[in-house]
Order: C-alpha cells, then sequence, then structure tokens
C-alpha cells in the first residue's frame, strides 16, 4: 500500500474518469429502462418489475467472486486492470444489445431478450466496477486523501449523470422515442461509458499497482467467502454496506419514477429533463462542500446528506394532491443530500478495508468491494422493481405506443412511489447509522 501522500491531479483524474463508465450504467438503465418495458415493449408492469431486477441478483452471487479473483490478481501481479479491461471491452455491445430488441417482438419476447442482455452486461460491468472500488485503498492510506479523491469521482459522477440521465432521453426523442430512438441513444451512451472505463484503467488502474507478494503453498488463497465474513464480523462495514444499499434502493426508485411523474403527473414528457438536471446538477456545486463537512466527521456528514434527502423525499408527496413547478425545487433540494449520500460511503469503505486487511494479514479489498458493489446494484435494481411493483398494485395501465390515460389511483401511486418510498428507505438508514462505531481519529 501506497504511504499516505496526495495523490497527483493526474491520477486523480483518471480515477474520476471511471465514474463516467459507472454513473453511465448505473443511471441510464434505472432512468429509462422500466419505461422501455412497459411503453415501448409493452411489457406488463409486474413482469417487468422481474426483468430488471434478476440480472442484478446474479450480481449478488458474481461480484465477490469476481472481487476475490481480483485480490489473487492483485497480490501476484500487483494489478487490479486485467478484470477491468475485460469488462470495458464486454459492456459495450451487451450495453447496446439492451435496448435493441427485435422491432413488432411480442412482450414476452422483448422481457426475455432485455433480461439476457441485461445480465450480461452486468457481469460485464461488474468485471470493471468492483476492481475499480477497490483503487483508492492501493492509492493512498491517508484519511482526508480519501475523502478529496472520492469527492472528484462525485462531481465527475454528477455530471456525467447529468449529461447522459438528461441527454440520453433528448437523443432518444430526437429519433422518435421508438425502437430506433433507443437504440441509437443505447450506442451514444455505451461509447461514451466505455470510453470513461478505459481511461480510469489506463490511467488510475496502472498507478495503483504495488509490488506483487510472495506467494507460498501453506498460504490461504483468497476467497468470496472473505467478503461475507467481513460481513459478518465487522460491524462498521455490515452497518455501513447496508446503509449504501437501502440508500441505492432509494434513489432508484426516484429515478425510475421520474419519467412517470413527468409524463403523468406533470403532463409533460419533456419534464424527465428538467427533473433529472434539478436531481443531479446540485452535486456539481455542493460536492466540495460536503467534502470540507467531511474533515469535521463522515458518519455526521451522511447523516446530514441522508436528512436531507429524506426531508425532501417527503415533502415530495405533495405531488400527489397539488402537483406544479414546486417540484423541481424539492427535487433540488434532494440532490444536494444525495451528493452527500454518494461521497461519504465511498470514502469511509477504503478505511474499513484497511482494518479488516490489516486485521487478517492480506488484502481483502477486492473482496469487501464485490459484496459492496453487488450491494449496491441490488438495490439500483430493485430501485425500478419496487416502483413498478407500486404502479401494478395501484392498477397502471402499461402500453406499446402513446401514452393512455391512468385512473387517479395509479395517477397517486406514481407520485406517492417517488416521495413516499424514497422518504421511508432513508428514514431507515439514518436509524441504521446510529449503531456506527465512532470515527477514526483525524
Amino acid at each position: 500500500m501506497t504511504s499516505p501522500v496526495r495523490v497527483s491531479r493526474r491520477v486523480t483524474a483518471g480515477f474520476a474518469a471511471g465514474s463516467v463508465g459507472t454513473g453511465g450504467f448505473g443511471v441510464l438503465p434505472g432512468l429509462v429502462l422500466a419505461y422501455y418495458l412497459t411503453d415501448t415493449l409493452g411489457v406488463a408492469a409486474l413482469l417487468a418489475s422481474f426483468v430488471v431486477v434478476i440480472p442484478k441478483l446474479v450480481d449478488v452471487i458474481v461480484n465477490p467472486i469476481i472481487g476475490a479473483r481480483s485480490d489473487r490478481q492483485s497480490r501476484r501481479s500487483g494489478s487490479r486492470t486485467g478484470l477491468m479491461w475485460i469488462g470495458t471491452t464486454a459492456l459495450l455491445p451487451a450495453f447496446i444489445l439492451i435496448f435493441s430488441a427485435p422491432a413488432n417482438a411480442s412482450p414476452w419476447v422483448g422481457a426475455a431478450w432485455v433480461l439476457v442482455f441485461f445480465t450480461i452486461a452486468a457481469v460485464a460491468y461488474a468485471c470493471f466496477q468492483v476492481p475499480y472500488i477497490a483503487i483508492p485503498t492501493d492509492l493512498t492510506a491517508d484519511y482526508h486523501e480519501r475523502t478529496r479523491l472520492i469527492g472528484t469521482r462525485i462531481a465527475v459522477l454528477a455530471l456525467t449523470i447529468l449529461i447522459i440521465g438528461a441527454g440520453a432521453p433528448a437523443l432518444r426523442d430526437a429519433f422518435g422515442g421508438g425502437p430506433l430512438g433507443y437504440a441509437v441513444m443505447a450506442t451514444a451512451a455505451a461509447l461514451i461509458i466505455a470510453a470513461g472505463m478505459a481511461v480510469a484503467t489506463h490511467i488510475a488502474g496502472t498507478a495503483a499497482r504495488h509490488a506483487p507478494l510472495a506467494i507460498h503453498d501453506d498460504e490461504e488463497p483468497g476467497s468470496h467467502r472473505d467478503a461475507f465474513d467481513a460481513f459478518r464480523q465487522q460491524r462498521r462495514y455490515r452497518i455501513l454496506l447496508s446503509v449504501y444499499v437501502i440508500q441505492a434502493l432509494a434513489t432508484a426508485v426516484m429515478l425510475a419514477g421520474a419519467q412517470y411523474v413527468a409524463t403523468y403527473v406533470l403532463d409533460n414528457k419533456g419534464a424527465l429533463t428538467p427533473l433529472f438536471i434539478a436531481l443531479v446538477a446540485p452535486a456539481l456545486i455542493v460536492t466540495p462542500v460536503w467534502v470540507r463537512i467531511g474533515k469535521a466527521g463522515k458518519t455526521r456528514g451522511l447523516v446530514l446528506a441522508s436528512t436531507l434527502f429524506g426531508a425532501a423525499a417527503l415533502g415530495l408527496s405533495f405531488a400527489m394532491v397539488t402537483p406544479g413547478a414546486w417540484i423541481f425545487g424539492a427535487v433540488a433540494v434532494a440532490g444536494i443530500g444525495y451528493a452527500g449520500m454518494q461521497t461519504f460511503p465511498l470514502a469511509m469503505l477504503p478505511d474499513l478495508i484497511d482494518e479488516r486487511s490489516t486485521a487478517h494479514g492480506r488484502d481483502q479489498g477486492g473482496a469487501m468491494s464485490g459484496l459492496w458493489t453487488a450491494g449496491e446494484t441490488l438495490g439500483l435494481a430493485l430501485g425500478p422493481g419496487c416502483y413498478l411493483l407500486v404502479l401494478a398494485a395501484t392498477g397502471f395501465v402499461s402500453s406499446s405506443g402513446e401514452s393512455v390515460a391512468q385512473s387517479s389511483l395509479a395517477t397517486a401511486g406514481i407520485a406517492g412511489g417517488f416521495s413516499l418510498l424514497p422518504a421511508a428507505l432513508v428514514a431507515l438508514s439514518i436509524i441504521l447509522l446510529r449503531g456506527y462505531n465512532k470515527e477514526v481519529p483525524a
């Protein structure tokens, strides 16, 4: 592990470039995949909920295995880049194919098509994301430097989410909004995602190299069980991971609902872009503020950010009775909290990896990052799935063409799922954070 010195600007920028990939893959399926299934392919909301969740259930199994393999690769070669290159290369075609279901296919065929290629893309993404999350542990051992490193990454993440989240649907609509529009959108997004991953792998992945460790015949190899052992035995890791997954679920629910709120509550499909900008743009301004707050305590900063997000989400419940332009302001407040909810857990994870690896005498960063990303991706997938279940329960009617009129109950479900469900989830995460141990000394 490197000494606690400041990471160079080149390496910091290279590491942050990985968020172009993670942000793009994380936000675009969460934002438009459910809507693609229900309003382009005509898939029923209940079936669509399974399609978006199953690939992430696969990740729960696969990611810790990828993490353990990353640890073994790092110990033997001093680098984690092998798997990162595999993920970068494989994700490009798989992502395009998710949104390229055969024209005029039946809803069942369309659902099966999306399920297969979303699963392949999710595994390819994991090959990059798992070792990528472990890189800060290899780049610096300094407590506050890690917060700065993650803060830069979150700023790039916010910019990427803003550009892809707002630009991709606009590109889709520019090409007619149907199958062609989705195919063009997916191709453009996939190229941007793969480019960001390649830059991060080449610069940050290489900079994180260290001397390979000698491997002895009697030495215990890294295993995917390391991650689950850490979850059971390391209390702070268990709490932080649980909080992060719940908060990923909360934000994913809100992202999944944005298109439906724009279409059926605000009665304007084009309102998705300003809604999305309102949620993400604040991070470009407030992330440096969160980094400063983190110097006084990362846990306290996370509680503050979570409280802000939860309060804003709760306020959005009034959209069920009085929809209007005020919704954009409330979403912007949620966006300020969202920036902190992204920054602090990722800055705290390397500290916990160090604790575990030091206590057990070998690197477990990949395994722990593998379970972390499995939880994150599961939360991101369950978000659209949970939101679709709310729609199904309140009588939402799917279509394969123009949007159809919804009942008052279905409209209330659209607005309530967008607000009350995220608020309740974040409240639960704040309760869990109360059990987190005190900060390590500055």
